[in-house]
């Protein structure tokens, strides 16, 4: 985890004499972010080692990641112990729509056993012939607003990470802003990778749905990719940030204006052990 805090006086100096006496509450204001990692980001490397995975993570500064949904075929318990061992928290529980759909409190207890605060699904099912319309749109915010308010009440937020089928035009927006308009019980987490291959522009959603994206995922794009519409992509699109089309730059000024904590790196590539060490460093030499 790298970890920066901008403190801001909201009284910048005192007068040192005054002739009547008074009573001054003195307030900070602390903005903190925290700089983590995708577990999935190194899916093969935990497949044939967790331990020397979660090492590696350590060893690069990360202390913050979104994982727990695959054990890769190790004991949770297990599993946890690795992760105290690296001194390495997870944040974000990864959680399946149908979790959430039959059995929330499922997932209240897994967010719960690794201590997370937020519990995040990436997918919404529907018929890929079709795409993605208004009924699975609808089904979604169902499930999202009960399922949000049962882990609400447990202390956990959950999180939708739309994947970059969501742009179906529907009224004056698309699905996505459908879905954002209409889901009360839970937030959003961005993926700028998916935001840019669906064809939108990352820092303008943002700017558009202020306070609604709690965390980002942090993936730039190769320059020349075709965008799809169907939340699928080459894994070898994703490079360094800052060297592709995503507009990283922008998006983390945007995110840094709107206080958002958590960024969370995700390299899909088969170059991530290399790529990521460089996106770190990208990242904290813009987030001043």
């Amino acid at each position: 985890m790298v970890t920066m805090i901008r403190k801001t006086s909201l009284l910048s100096s005192l007068r040192a004499a005054l002739v009547v006496p008074i009573a001054l509450s003195l307030s900070t204001v602390t903005f903190a972010h925290e700089l983590g990692l995708q577990l999935y980001s190194v899916r093969k490397q935990m497949e044939q080692n967790l331990p020397e995975a979660f090492s590696q993570i350590n060893q690069w500064g990360i202390k913050v990641v979104e994982g727990g949904g695959a054990l890769y075929g190790h004991p949770v318990e297990e599993y946890k112990n690795q992760l105290l061992k690296n001194d390495l928290q997870i944040v974000s529980v990864d959680a399946s729509f149908e979790e959430l759909r039959d059995n929330p409190m499922a997932v209240v207890y897994k967010a719960r056993y690794f201590d997370s605060r937020f519990a995040t699904f990436y997918w919404i099912p529907h018929d890929a012939k079709k795409g993605f319309g208004i009924m699975d749109a609808k089904g979604a915010i169902e499930v999202m607003n009960k399922a949000g308010k049962l882990l609400k009440e447990n202390g956990i937020t959950l999180q939708y990470h739309a994947h970059g089928y969501e742009f179906m035009p529907h009224g004056k927006g698309t699905l996505l802003d459908y879905i954002l308009e209409n889901v009360e019980h839970a937030a959003f987490q961005m993926d700028v990778f998916w935001m840019k291959q669906g064809g939108m522009d990352p820092t303008k959603i943002l700017q558009k749905y202020p306070g609604r994206f709690l965390s980002l995922h942090l993936k730039d794009r190769k320059k020349g990719t075709q965008n799809t519409s169907n939340g699928k992509a080459d894994v070898e699109s994703n490079v360094i940030l800052g060297t592709g089309d995503v507009g990283i730059a922008s998006v983390i000024a945007e995110a840094k204006k709107q206080g958002i904590r958590y960024f969370f790196i995700e390299d899909e590539s088969s170059r991530v052990m290399y790529q990521v060490p460089e996106s770190m460093n990208y990242f904290n030499s813009i987030y001043k």
